[in-house]
């Protein structure tokens, strides 16, 4: 491919490398980390591998800033999602009309691809950022979030503390400082089996099901009374459903999962208690409530953060909108914020490009993406 820039030949150089998550049929992040361990041995920057997963690693890289006593950290993550129902080649990186195309362009190795090349181009200078810069690229994050929960870990027996961290996802260079929590969970309903030509001797738990998902449906009604000026309403979406072995079958068992996107201030365990009455309209024994699948809390990073206001002028200066914003989607951001650091969402591209049939990023972005990480890692502290 004909050379543009070093950003775009390193966006596109992460495009073409296949990076779909395991869980979605994929190799992983592993020739990710490896074009990573390249690019910062050829900028001569310390850098290190940590397996978290057999065969997968995160990723970290440091430059010593003028006062080593103070850090910061830059986030990313590896993983895409499948390429199930894409349309266009998923790793053949294409340009054109000012965007890129390909898996994860968008998701978010855009973000990943400015990040390390703001680092690279600090290095090349020979200027010294006020603060020590962390770098972790990490594994797992459009799956279990495992990757980001291992680096908070690898950062914690360092004995290394951020003073704040910017997560790369696509806010469309917004800076974000809220964002939705999730709390995943399955409600299986309990019959009895029969043979279908007697189904007065069963109990059908697909029908007792249907009863109860109108009961949701109307339960969640409700959530428009909750709302966040900066994320809007919370949310709860029944998003699979399984039952029964066979046609001729009376179901004895069927399975709904739910995915209610968080409030700031909302915990999962007062989220599962409000559902109780409702389980209690059925008789005894016909419903059965899972431990979550997932339980993370939402993010809100006050605006009197010494992230947000370095952060805030940056992109003012860049002619973006400094102003707080919020996203409804999670990200590993919101592990970072529960184990006290105070995180900025911030990124090129929209999140409705993400996960599409046809995804982009406009290459515009990327390269005010980078000027933002390039000014802040070299003003955070001064």
């Amino acid at each position: 491919m004909e050379s543009r820039d070093p950003l775009i030949d390193t966006l596109c150089d992460l495009v073409s490398i296949d990076s779909v998550n395991p869980e979605w049929g994929g190799p992983g992040e592993g020739q990710i980390v490896a074009y990573l361990d390249d690019f910062f041995s050829d900028a001569d920057i310390p850098h290190w591998k940590e397996e978290v997963l057999p065969g997968r690693c995160n990723f970290y890289a440091c430059l010593e800033g003028q006062d080593a006593s103070r850090a910061i950290l830059l986030e990313a993550h590896m993983d895409i999602v499948s390429v199930q129902g894409m349309t266009i080649s998923p790793f053949d990186p294409v340009v054109e009309e000012g965007k890129l195309y390909g898996r994860g362009a968008c998701d978010t190795k855009a973000g990943l691809a400015a990040m390390i090349e703001a680092i690279r181009v600090i290095r090349e200078s020979g200027e010294i950022p006020p603060v020590t810069i962390w770098f972790a690229a990490v594994i797992d994050e459009e799956s279990a979030f495992r990757g980001v929960l291992a680096a908070i870990d690898w950062f914690r027996e360092r004995k290394i503390e951020f003073e704040g961290a910017i997560v790369a996802e696509p806010t469309e260079l917004r800076l974000v400082t809220t964002n939705k929590g999730v709390l995943r969970w399955r409600v299986r309903t309990l019959g009895k089996a029969a043979h279908s030509s007697k189904p007065h001797l069963g109990k059908n738990a697909i029908s007792i099901m249907a009863e109860l998902i109108r009961e949701l449906d109307a339960f969640h009604l409700e959530l428009d009374q909750k709302a966040h000026p900066l994320v809007g309403n919370a949310t709860c979406n029944i998003g699979t459903i399984e039952g029964g072995d066979q046609v001729n079958f009376v179901p004895e068992t069927c399975e709904i999962a739910l995915d209610r996107r968080m409030l700031p201030g909302e915990s999962g365990q007062e989220i599962l208690s409000s559902y109780k009455p409702l389980w209690k309209r059925f008789p005894e024994g016909e419903i059965e409530v899972l431990p979550p699948d997932l339980d993370d809390a939402a993010m809100e990073t006050p605006v009197d953060a010494e992230v947000f206001r370095f952060a805030s002028k940056e992109v003012a200066d860049l002619g973006l909108d400094p102003e707080p914003q919020g996203v409804p989607f999670g990200c590993d951001s919101t592990k970072l914020s529960r184990a006290g650091v105070p995180c900025l969402i911030f990124g090129p591209g929209s999140i409705d490009q993400a996960h599409a049939a046809i995804e982009w990023v406009e290459l515009d972005q990327v390269k005010l993406a980078f000027d933002f990480y390039h000014r802040f890692l070299l003003n955070y502290g001064g």
